[in-house]
């Protein structure tokens, strides 16, 4: 077992070391399910084998003693030289093989628990959500706000609240469902929304925005033209750039029901599919977002984006954000 225990942990640090140098691409849901498992398998092993054989070997040790100070004790001798303690706590003591695997179980469980159902956290690796986000934010997700879901396979299994056109959303990348995106919702199922000459319209009707001067950007250190805009009952910030094109004219004709959208060289109008939403950055004009990959389907969904936990480099960052 602890030539298989070592095994086990060789190739998850040889996984994570892949991952982290970009080898390949990891899916943490599946490795923590795996882990849990395999911790569980352990717990199991421990508390209805492994342990159970030590305290019989120790209650063996203490009969052994017991008996041995008896006979000697029918011979006339009462003082007997030697201490079991030491022995018996070697044999009750728990190899570290499974200290680190039956023994992480607990922990494992609890996070595995709190992050499939609960609140996941999740780092900002773009620009996309300036100024509402920056790079190197670390937020969490709300898994239940929307509804709950099985881990890994993603499946929803309890409906919660319906998506709200404002929402900052997590959900896995319709191009690659293994890589979790974040952006706003703006347009739901049935909607036809149309970003042309980098001002949005949902089903016809302009979206109020208001000026609120220019927004500094420390990593392009340049300015940009800031908004205030309100969709639905969300009000938020967003950044426009007058002088970069609203769309490069080019029709993406891969992702799943492009027939929807219309482009041309001003912007592009899509009609959003039932199950679906229409997903854009807070940085208009520094977005990949659904006006080049497409809509992002109900079952691709993470959570709700709600509250900022932490920024390294700016403290005053932390707190909740709409």
């Amino acid at each position: 077992m602890s030539a298989l225990t070592g095994a086990l942990y060789g190739v998850l640090l040889v996984y994570l070391g892949g991952w982290f140098l970009g080898h390949w691409t990891g899916n943490f849901s599946l490795l923590l399910f795996m882990l849990t498992l395999v911790t569980m398998a352990y717990w199991l092993a421990e508390r209805f084998r492994f342990k159970p054989a030590r305290e019989a070997a120790a209650r063996n040790l203490e009969a052994q003693d017991a008996a041995r100070r008896a006979q000697l004790a029918q011979q006339g001798i009462a003082k007997v030289d030697g201490d079991i303690g030491a022995a018996r706590e070697k044999l009750l003591m728990q190899p570290w093989w499974l200290d680190w695997t039956a023994g992480l179980f607990p922990v494992i469980l609890v996070v595995f628990l709190l992050r499939s159902f609960l609140f996941e956290p999740f780092k900002i690796p773009s620009g996309s959500m300036i100024p509402t986000l920056l790079v190197g934010d670390l937020i969490l997700v709300n898994k239940y706000h929307y509804g709950v879901r099985l881990p890994v396979i993603n499946k929803k299994i309890i409906d919660n609240n319906p998506v709200q056109r404002g929402d900052v959303m997590v959900f896995r990348y319709p191009v690659d469902p293994r890589v979790d995106y974040i952006k706003r919702v703006v347009g739901l199922p049935g909607d036809e929304v149309s970003y042309v000459n980098q001002k949005l319209s949902i089903n016809g009707q302009p979206v109020p925005v208001q000026s609120l001067g220019d927004f500094y950007d420390e990593d392009s250190l340049r300015y940009a033209p800031m908004f205030s805009e309100k969709l639905g009952t969300a009000e938020h910030r967003i950044l426009v750039e007058p002088r970069r094109p609203a769309y490069n004219g080019a029709e993406p004709k891969t992702f799943p029901m492009h027939e929807n959208c219309r482009y041309t060289a001003e912007g592009v109008t899509c009609k959003v599919p039932a199950g679906h939403y229409f997903m854009m950055g807070d940085n208009r004009d520094n977005s990949q977002d659904s006006r080049f990959w497409g809509f992002v389907p109900d079952q691709n969904i993470v959570g709700r984006a709600f509250f900022v936990w932490m920024n390294l480099g700016d403290l005053g960052r932390i707190g909740p954000f709409r």
